[in-house]
């Protein structure tokens, strides 16, 4: 690594110190709400909607936050976000209303996202573009791996677990602490120009529907996988640790997986995920009761469903460096297309759990099927037009692809 590099990781440290807490609050309270809703009987259909309020805010947020970061700046517009993403936290122990919690989990989602952009256009401001891909890989592996640490907040002693808002709370007020104080100069966010969704799908299908299907994939499992275990197995620990060791299985396949499309394509690669996807959501109908069982279906489930979004994305690069578009904005198309697929995926599974308890799995299953054999079809990218495959967080905001390195290539060519 270069001085330089070194430099440009150590002085952004505190970024990645705001993104951990961010990250193991978000990971916590996503999965910890459907828990809690559903023992206290809450049916299954407002579930969903409460869940499903959050990405309607994400997806409000990639819309409107620029504007109010880039007027007040970015260290009071945190502030500003993480005080409200607090306050709604605090409001969820304080009362209980399904229609109230709908409304604040809408509030939080939209602070979460706005602080997601500011990080990364912080990142992307500090990062050379020498040291961008360290600095997004870096940024990929604190996501997954803090995501992964708020799920054992769901094993606390039963008399504790009224206090998880509070703990969530303290955790974000930590990460206002680590940007209060930094020194790092604040960047200028210019207005997102806005593709619309047909004319990015006439050009690049594959990236448009693997994006949509990634984002149902990763919002049903954090809303409403939750409540399938919890339902089928009685158990909050079994909760913990199936959701616990998914996500490290979706970490852990992002370098391979990349490598591998890379070298292959990434429809083949996009069709083969897809299968497994298929075929591992077919086993979660027929594992009975087996603990051990459900955990290696969900590290399966994991290595998977994680990689759809990233793999789109990787498509759309192959195909836009042959039809010369504006990498940047079409890259916040497919942002806004995953977010939302991860806004309907509660809204229809939690419909459908009241009909089929085995629902999540079985849209899983139709979903895998339908994009192995919807990629094949799709034309082959020539080796020599294909872009290198970038590892993408879970969550990410309306600024990630300013951050994604392939930007800077697509610049260099078009100068």
């Amino acid at each position: 690594m270069t001085e330089q590099n070194k430099f440009s990781i150590m002085t952004i440290s505190s970024l990645f110190f705001a993104i951990t807490f961010l990250a193991i609050g978000y990971g916590m309270i996503l999965t910890f709400i459907g828990v809690y809703l559903k023992e206290l009987h809450v049916n299954d259909f407002m579930i969903g909607f409460i869940n499903a309020s959050f990405f309607l805010g994400a997806i409000c947020s990639s819309i409107f936050s620029q504007s109010i970061i880039s007027t007040v700046g970015h260290i009071r517009s945190f502030a500003a976000f993480a005080s409200i993403m607090v306050i709604s936290f605090l409001m969820h122990s304080v009362f209980f209303n399904e229609y109230l919690w709908a409304f604040l989990r809408f509030v939080s989602g939209f602070s979460f996202y706005s602080l997601l952009i500011i990080i990364e256009s912080w990142l992307n401001e500090k990062s050379t573009q020498e040291a961008r891909g360290k600095v997004l890989s870096i940024y990929v592996i604190i996501f997954y791996l803090s995501t992964a640490i708020g799920q054992l907040f769901l094993n606390l002693d039963e008399h504790l677990k009224h206090s998880i808002f509070t703990i969530g709370s303290v955790l974000i007020l930590f990460s206002i602490l680590f940007i209060s104080l930094t020194k790092i100069k604040e960047p200028q966010i210019e207005p997102f120009e806005h593709y619309s969704f047909p004319r990015v799908y006439s050009v690049i299908p594959l990236a448009t529907t693997s994006s949509f299907i990634g984002g149902f994939y990763v919002g049903a499992f954090f809303t409403m996988a939750p409540v399938f275990i919890l339902t089928k197995y009685n158990s909050v620990e079994v909760v913990s640790y199936f959701m616990l060791i998914s996500i490290l299985g979706g970490l852990v396949s992002q370098w391979p997986i990349g490598a591998v499309s890379d070298k292959i394509g990434r429809r083949k690669v996009i069709s083969f995920v897809s299968f497994v996807t298929a075929l591992t959501s077919l086993l979660f109908l027929f594992i009975g009761e087996d603990i051990k069982t459900l955990y290696i279906c969900g590290f399966l489930l994991g290595l998977t469903i994680f990689t759809v979004y990233p793999l789109g994305v990787a498509r759309a690069n192959d195909v836009l460096d042959e039809n010369n578009k504006n990498l940047v904005e079409i890259s916040r198309t497919l942002l806004f297309t995953y977010g939302m697929g991860s806004f309907v995926a509660p809204l229809i599974i939690g419909f459908l759990l009241k009909y089929y308890d085995n629902a999540i799995f079985a849209i899983f299953f139709l979903l895998g099927i339908y994009l192995t054999f919807y990629a094949l079809s799709k034309k082959r990218v020539a080796d020599d037009d294909m872009s290198t495959f970038v590892n993408i967080p879970v969550a990410s905001g309306a600024e990630l692809p300013t951050l994604d390195p392939r930007t800077d290539d697509e610049e260099q060519t078009n100068s």
